[in-house]
């Protein structure tokens, strides 16, 4: 049942708040990926000690720019790759992405930069 509620975007953002504190890694990275928590508990789960729960608020389409570009820095290339796909992640950052250890995480920077070029020449921008 928590499981559910967990992904259910009709949750209350603070019933989302006591979940992301569960000690079930699986219901915080639920919780990291829904759509309606709040900024401030993805703030809290991007810090979060286990990976999943990281790349889920990296994959995640509310996850703020800041909150990305702090975990642009994250030692786990999973979530460094997942930040690189987020339509949300600043230009700034994918600039550095390109350059990473990783070359999936490379070629996922180089990919979204390259969709954002060809959006923008294609708006006329």
């Amino acid at each position: 049942m928590t499981r559910r509620i967990s992904l259910n975007l009709s949750t209350p953002p603070e019933v989302l708040a006591e979940l992301a504190r569960d000690e079930d890694w699986i219901i915080r990275r639920r919780v990291a990926g829904n759509l309606s928590i709040p900024p401030e508990v993805l703030a809290e789960l991007s810090r979060d000690e286990n990976h999943y729960v990281r790349r889920n608020v990296a994959l995640n389409l509310s996850t703020p720019p800041e909150i990305l570009t702090q975990l642009s820095r994250d030692k786990d290339y999973g979530t460094r790759h997942f930040i690189a796909g987020n339509p949300s992640t600043p230009v700034e950052v994918l600039l550095i992405l390109i350059v990473d250890d990783d070359r999936g995480v490379r070629e996922a920077a180089e990919r979204a930069l390259s969709k954002r070029v060809h959006c923008t020449h294609q708006s006329g921008g």
